[in-house]
């Protein structure tokens, strides 16, 4: 058999060179172990992996569906690397050495942790549900950013100020994830205090007139105000306008804009935007201290 070839040629040399025959077989076994484990996994990383890559191209796949299937794709080639290697090492027959491996990973995995089970079916949820995709803006658990990478394990996220945030899946198939992009469209809501002796309609009226104004801001959906708050200090009239294709950046940038355009034509207008009152009352005792008699008379 070619195995035994293999690994008896260097076992031969090895013993030729005055290294017991024990020392000699295992030694051999284990370098030819090494040499055909690296010589099928690169060939697999030459042909197969780039194989799979322009088939999943040609599929028409996006970077969601392609990096998991690119990662089995990965391990499978490891696998079948292992299973030769044992095969031409003399550790028995491909098919044995497969069943070995295979009985071998699934007992290793029966004593992981469960969370490392629970992650990878959450990322096959992830996968197929697709609730997010890589370069969406997500919101979680008081966290937020753009998800860079999906595997089957974790899930990478830069948040806006540059961090980078490795998040298990099950995290996030366990909770509510707010994917404000999942859509083509997604509104925003600000809330605009005027004074009480300040005129609602021309207010509302400036409002509207700088969402019509803004280039970003759709027309349809139409921008609307409402009054939704009667405050300590403040009328609250809410402005609800949409943007198309939305990002985290268009988001930020379009309410900015927006706001301090309404704030400076308020400031025109002579509306005012109050700061809220707070009226103290009450006395103030001074303990400890008696009047003296010439205070009295006086």
């Amino acid at each position: 058999m070619i195995p035994l070839q293999a690994s008896g040629a260097i076992a031969r040399v090895l013993a030729n060179n005055g290294l017991p025959p024990a020392y000699a077989n295992a030694i051999g076994s284990a370098i030819t172990f090494v040499l055909a484990f690296l010589a099928v996994y690169l060939l697999g990383r030459a042909t197969v992996i780039p194989l799979v890559s322009r088939v999943l191209d040609g599929r028409g796949l996006d970077a969601h569906a392609r990096k998991p299937l690119q990662k089995i794709t990965s391990i499978v080639v490891i696998f079948a690397a292992i299973g030769v290697a044992f095969a031409f090492a003399d550790y028995g027959n491909i098919l044995t050495s497969l069943a070995t491996i295979a009985a071998a990973a699934t007992l290793a995995i029966g004593f992981a942790m469960q969370d490392v089970i629970a992650n990878f079916v959450a990322g096959i949820f992830i996968f197929t549900d697709k609730p997010f995709r890589i370069g969406d803006w997500i919101e979680w658990d008081g966290h937020s950013g753009i998800v860079e990478d999906i595997s089957l394990r974790v899930t990478r996220v830069r948040t806006f100020d540059n961090e980078l945030l490795t998040v298990p899946n099950s995290t996030l198939t366990d909770g509510v994830i707010k994917n404000p992009v999942a859509k083509d469209q997604l509104r925003l809501q600000f809330l605009f205090g005027i004074g009480y002796d300040d005129d609602i309609d021309q207010a509302t009226d400036i409002i509207l007139e700088e969402a019509e104004n803004h280039e970003d801001i759709l027309e349809d959906p139409a921008p609307s105000v409402r009054l939704t708050e009667l405050g300590d200090s403040s009328v609250g009239l809410k402005s609800r306008i949409w943007i198309a294709n939305p990002s985290r950046g268009d988001f930020v940038k379009t309410r900015g804009e927006y706001v301090q355009a309404v704030k400076e034509r308020f400031d025109h207008a002579g509306i005012d935007i109050p700061y809220p009152n707070r009226e103290l009352s009450g006395g103030l005792e001074v303990a400890g201290f008696e009047a003296s008699p010439e205070a009295a008379d006086d």
